[in-house]
């Protein structure tokens, strides 16, 4: 690993994944306890229709994409908010209409030879440091108002109710939520890609979940096995050959699984030795 650390890109992909993973552990953690992976794939999805008109319009494709994802952001809160019962049909047509619109204007695009896979699978080894700096800014201000909104944020997430009650601005808070899952999903898509950028989001903080007591140990565990997923994924695909998004996920998948196959290990030896006490005890 040392040796490939001399090449910038790979030095830049490393940054990149550290910046990602924190972003990962913070929001990941939220969009987890607060059982939003549906709206987060629909943010991540429909934000494809941003990259669409980055392209065909000349605009910086960060700039353009953010926008458009946080634009997605606030649409989905707002019918999640006032028609909780037609959410999930208007979150699949915005995921899809977005997804089209993107393909479309990339079909319009004049002279148009950008990587299409790239922004579908991730293309970390690309990164460049005009995206690095951007990525930096956007990570330490989503750390910066979680921080801020702490108590507020947990106080929703575990109890929307409970938030009403005490007049915490629960609206706003959500608003704010998807707000900065668009903004983490726009900084996932060169490490990841839009279509494995939620299981990046999601697979670490659920892991951490089983070993946390509470939301800000569940952040740091999520972050610290983010961390440790893309950097061994990184590490695989360059050393394979492979593509680096979906290398990471699959490092992910394998952790997923493995915490999983843990458990029922532990829950099945632990009752076993229940089941010999119980046996020792009745003689």
């Amino acid at each position: 690993m040392p040796e490939i650390l001399q090449f910038e890109f790979m030095q830049n992909a490393l940054c990149a994944s550290i910046l990602a993973s924190m972003i990962c552990g913070v929001i990941g953690t939220l969009v987890v306890v607060n059982r939003i992976v549906f709206i987060s794939g629909g943010i991540a999805h429909a934000a494809y229709g941003g990259i669409g008109i980055a392209f065909f319009f000349g605009l910086p494709y960060l700039a353009a994409t953010l926008g458009f994802s946080l634009l997605i952001a606030a649409i989905m809160a707002a019918v999640t908010l006032k028609a909780k019962h037609r959410a999930d049909t208007v979150i699949g047509v915005l995921w899809a209409v977005g997804m089209a619109l993107g393909v479309l204007l990339l079909d319009m695009t004049p002279g148009y030879n950008a990587d299409l896979m790239s922004y579908l699978f991730g293309s970390i080894l690309t990164v460049p440091d005009s995206d690095l700096r951007l990525m930096l800014l956007l990570t330490v201000g989503i750390i910066l108002t979680v921080g801020y909104f702490y108590n507020d944020l947990l106080a929703m997430s575990y109890d929307e109710e409970f938030a009403r009650v005490r007049g915490l601005p629960a609206g706003f808070l959500y608003f704010l939520l998807l707000g900065m899952i668009a903004v983490s999903v726009v900084m996932l898509i060169r490490v990841a890609g839009l279509i494995l950028v939620i299981a990046l989001l999601t697979i670490p903080p659920y892991i951490a979940e089983r070993y946390s007591k509470s939301l800000s140990m569940m952040m740091l565990v999520s972050g610290l096995l983010s961390t440790g997923f893309t950097l061994a994924g990184l590490w695989i695909s360059y050393a394979f050959n492979l593509t680096s998004g979906a290398t990471i996920i699959m490092v992910s998948g394998t952790g997923f699984f493995v915490s999983i196959l843990s458990d029922r290990v532990k829950a099945g030896f632990r009752s076993y030795r229940k089941d010999e006490d119980n046996d020792v005890s009745s003689l």
